[in-house]
């Protein structure tokens, strides 16, 4: 990747900028999920700019001996411009020797970036590698000015619950932290053009559904090809790039990944979200109780999932639903055949042609809903809805044969005496409210009423990607229309 194409960072490299041009030691936590680009935004921004820039990645698995190894090899190409320097026995020693160089190497006026990078896989049991950064970074390194850490991982969990959250000696010592998330569908945009991708909306939404905005997913997609020669590409080809991702991406998260997919396969299934008792209920691994509870929070920080407490149904607790678009495609169209993708590949055209089956259908509208909450903010602006409301979905299983069940993909409970009840539609052409759709729609308001009792106004939008044909329902019944368009501003 170049340069240009932290373009769609503005946010985070203005943080950096405010970060070194500060006038006291700071201590930044970076955290984002694997292949969303956080060494590339460090190493981009500080290797040239900083006067001395030190660089040291964690080795997943690896011994203690072969970690200080490594960062004993880092200091000497920081410091001593590569020559042979003291070998180190234990991150305290290890700490000191950089503190040394730091003395000896750095002039008063010059600013010092320490990256440790991938940080959770340097904390190898029994390490004390904790224990040496607090002991260091309170006695030594904050009191430096010129010190700017920077603790970078993958496991988003770990770097929360260990650095941010700390209660021992590093809490409350981050100055600043960073969450690097996935690339909204705009930034995918601006990121394709760098790459000389040029693709309509749909096309790059289309794409977005297997890469989920991560750059290096990304980075793989070819110009002059269309979103279906893309996806064969990256999921479908020969050695294509996303097949084997799936096992990377969680053992480079999770030390023991089986419980974890586990956990997702059960959240997948169920498209508009599933109890957290349900999921216990269902798991190999877990009954009801605390440990599912961490796992699934895990989940959520990593972003794979999001926890929501379905609308004036708090009584019936958590819920789940998946909004990782490459997980919900690894599983809905790779691992089915990822044992004949091994052995040999696929005709061209394979994926153009799933394009007219139903479970297409099913899944590109599961991926579109899971887009759309990601987007949010630009659902509300389209819509006039203020940030004060608040967004939820709502579902009610009848009991009873002769009820009547409904569901609310998106709902936003507005502080004006009003609830915006949105419909998700992801169709080829302009959706047609015909008589029996908007007996439907009257159908699931009356439901809705009758179950949940609410006295607001309701008024009823369609979030459709290639928005709405203009007729006498639409004048008499939607409020609003939200187009894929709309989600790229």
């Amino acid at each position: 990747m170049t340069l240009e194409k932290l373009s769609s960072r503005q946010t985070e490299l203005q943080s950096l900028s405010d970060c070194y041009s500060s006038k006291r030691a700071e201590f930044l936590a970076l955290y984002g999920r694997r292949r969303v680009g956080k060494t590339f935004l460090i190493k981009s921004f500080f290797e040239k700019k900083a006067d001395v820039f030190f660089h040291v990645t964690g080795i997943k698995d690896a011994s203690l001996t072969q970690q200080l190894t490594h960062f004993v090899k880092s200091m000497s190409t920081a410091f001593y411009k590569g020559s042979e320097i003291k070998s180190r026995v234990s991150w305290f020693d290890a700490f000191e020797g950089l503190t040394d160089a730091i003395k000896k190497h750095a002039a008063s006026h010059q600013k010092v970036v320490l990256f440790f990078d991938e940080f959770p896989w340097m904390a190898v049991r029994k390490s004390k590698l904790l224990q040496a950064l607090d002991h260091y970074w309170n006695h030594y390194w904050s009191h430096d000015s010129r010190i700017k850490l920077i603790i970078c991982g993958s496991s988003a969990s770990w770097i929360i619950n260990k650095i941010i959250n700390n209660k021992g000696g590093l809490h409350n010592r981050i100055t600043r932290k960073i969450l690097l998330k996935p690339f909204t569908l705009n930034e995918t945009k601006n990121f394709l053009l760098t790459q000389g991708v040029k693709l309509s909306h749909r096309q790059i939404t289309q794409v977005y559904m297997l890469t989920g905005g991560i750059p290096f997913y990304l980075s793989f997609v070819k110009k002059g090809e269309s979103s279906a020669q893309i996806i064969e590409h990256l999921a479908f080809s020969e050695n294509a790039p996303l097949l084997k991702e799936f096992d990377n991406l969680f053992s480079s998260l999770f030390e023991n990944p089986e419980p974890y997919i586990d956990l997702l396969r059960i959240i997948a299934k169920n498209r508009y979200g599933v109890a957290q008792t349900e999921i216990a209920k269902q798991s190999k691994y877990f009954s009801q109780g605390g440990r599912i509870s961490s796992k699934l929070q895990e989940l959520q920080e990593a972003g794979f999932i999001l926890e929501f407490v379905p609308h004036l149904n708090k009584k019936k607790g958590i819920y789940y639903r998946m909004i990782d678009e490459y997980t919900l495609f690894y599983f809905y169209w790779i691992e089915p055949i990822r044992k004949t993708l091994q052995e040999t590949f696929l005709p061209q055209g394979y994926w153009q042609e799933l394009q007219i089956s139903a479970s297409w259908h099913s899944w590109s509208g599961y991926a579109f809903e899971a887009i759309v909450y990601k987007h949010l903010a630009q659902v509300r602006k389209k819509l006039h809805i203020p940030a004060t409301a608040i967004a939820n979905s709502w579902r009610y299983m009848p009991i009873k044969k002769e009820e009547m069940g409904a569901q609310i993909d998106l709902l936003f409970d507005r502080r004006d005496d009003v609830m915006t009840l949105c419909e998700i539609k992801f169709s080829s052409k302009p959706f047609v409210i015909d008589k029996k759709y908007a007996a439907e729609l009257m159908r699931k308001k009356a439901v809705f009423v009758e179950r949940t009792g609410t006295k607001k106004e309701l008024f009823i939008a369609m979030i459709s990607a290639e928005g709405i044909a203009d007729n006498l329902y639409v004048d008499d019944m939607i409020s609003g229309v939200v187009m894929l368009d709309d989600l790229f501003e």
